[in-house]
């Protein structure tokens, strides 16, 4: 599972010109579920999102999380993140998991979250989606499960 992780003041999904998520101060975290992906995968990123410190504390260090600033998640599903560009022109997208499987994992992403007491909206799955957001810093991280198992 890969995740892209900003830090915004705010972030707003829209579908059809209809607002379907929106946060204020908090992570727009945008996901991409791989083939090989499993539950562990999904537990693994909420829990690294949950508690990355990213957030300044009254000393204007980045040693806070989102929980502890009262902030939100905006979780987007995004297939492209697995987009492979090594060859060609156009990106190769085999390793992303079939939407089946994605969403299954995505969702469980998002439940692990509010499990931890976090306020999360969403994108729509499997939509044409416009993100907008007010970018914070910018904080931007690259999280990726696959490193680690």
């Amino acid at each position: 599972m890969r995740a892209v992780v900003q830090r915004v003041a705010s972030a707003r999904v829209e579908v059809d010109r209809q607002t379907v998520g929106e946060i204020g101060k908090g992570l727009l975290v945008l996901v991409g579920v791989a083939d090989t992906d499993r539950a562990r995968d999904a537990d693994w990123m909420a829990e690294r999102v949950a508690g990355v410190r990213v957030f300044d504390d009254a000393a204007g260090k980045m040693n806070l999380s989102v929980k502890e600033v009262d902030g939100a998640v905006l979780a987007v599903s995004q297939f492209t993140l697995l987009g492979d560009c090594r060859k060609g022109r156009r990106p190769s997208y085999v390793k992303a998991a079939v939407p089946e499987q994605a969403e299954s994992l995505y969702q469980r992403f998002m439940e692990q979250l509010r499990a931890k007491g976090l306020l999360v909206a969403t994108g729509a799955f499997r939509t044409q989606m416009r993100v907008s957001l007010v970018n914070d810093g910018p904080v931007t991280l690259l999280l990726d499960s696959t490193k680690l198992f």
